[in-house]
Order: C-alpha cells, then sequence, then structure tokens
C-alpha cells in the first residue's frame, strides 16, 4: 500500500486543475505545465485536490500509484513556487558570470566554458563563486544543475570543484613520503 499515494495533492491558492483524460494541466502564476499518467492509475479533480487511486494490485500499478501522485505534486509546486538549486564554486581562479543566455565558468582549464542555458531556466550569478538555477520544472532544474557541475566535479584532496550547496565532500589524505 502506497504511503504518498494515499494522500490527495493539495492545490496551493492561484493554482487550477484542470483533468482531461488521463493528462492533468496545473496553472498557476509562475506557467502552465501538464502530466500524463499511465492507464494503471486513476486521477480525480475534487475541488481544490488531486487523488489518484490504482486501478489493480499488480506491482506496476501500485509503483505508478505513488510516482503519479508525486508527479502531480511536483507540477503544483513547480507552478506556484517553482523549484531552484544552488551551486557553489571553489578553487583558486574558479568563476562564473552570466551574459543573456550563456553562463561563462572559468574553471582552471585552457579556454573558458560556455554553458548554454536552456529554455525555462534561469541561471543567475549573485556572487562569483555562487550559481542559482531556478525554474517550474524540477527535472530541468536538477538536469541543468548536473550537467553544470559535471563540467568540474569536486575532486576529494583539496576540495576544488562546482558542488551543491551544502553538500559534503569527502576528503581523503595526500600521499605521504
Amino acid at each position: 500500500m502506497s504511503r504518498i499515494g494515499k494522500k490527495p495533492v493539495e492545490l496551493p491558492k492561484g493554482v487550477t486543475a484542470s483533468l482531461s483524460g488521463q493528462t492533468v494541466e496545473v496553472k498557476g502564476p509562475k506557467g502552465t505545465r501538464s502530466f500524463t499518467a499511465t492507464d494503471d492509475v486513476t486521477i480525480a479533480l475534487d475541488g481544490n485536490a488531486i487523488t489518484v487511486t490504482p486501478r489493480g494490485t499488480s506491482k506496476r500499478a501500485r509503483a505508478q500509484w505513488g510516482m503519479t501522485r508525486t508527479m502531480v505534486a511536483n507540477l503544483a509546486t513547480g507552478v506556484s513556487e517553482g523549484f531552484k538549486k544552488e551551486l557553489e564554486i571553489q578553487g583558486v581562479g574558479y568563476r562564473a558570470a552570466v551574459q543573456g543566455n550563456i553562463l561563462k565558468l572559468s574553471l582552471g582549464y585552457s579556454h573558458e566554458v560556455n554553458f548554454e542555458v536552456p529554455a525555462g531556466v534561469t541561471v543567475t550569478t549573485p556572487k562569483q563563486t555562487e550559481i542559482v538555477v531556478e525554474g517550474i520544472d524540477q527535472q530541468v532544474v536538477g538536469q541543468v544543475a548536473s550537467n553544470i557541475r559535471e563540467w568540474r566535479a569536486p575532486e576529494p584532496y583539496k576540495g576544488k570543484g562546482i558542488r551543491y550547496k551544502g553538500e559534503f565532500i569527502f576528503r581523503k589524505e595526500g600521499k605521504k613520503k
């Protein structure tokens, strides 16, 4: 029995939802998002709440139940509040700057890295060593943050690189003489 799937998704103020077949469309102050569920679950709109129930007792139906409820909850959160990932840059001479649609990263390579920001995501740099990725789609925001981090993942000896804010990097001791 899904513990997550049992709870209905309460829509925040200013958010409206419409249901057509297996597709849920959610509109809010930040935009519009939609999600199409599989045929293993039934979606119902009850006033200001969306409920998801499985259409059987198969393992797949039970798995889709919790996942679908979470996807619908993420739609509601995305169009009302949005999602945000913060990255920190550590290392001498490592810095970031945004110019229009391009994030310019100086990461110790012989060249500057130009990262093109995809549509639907905003990237800002409050400081030279901080990057903030924001958007209404949680999956896209996380993927963009991961792609930026890939350019110079933190290494375990000096801790240099791009890391998520608050991420702990396990440090190793260097070789001894």
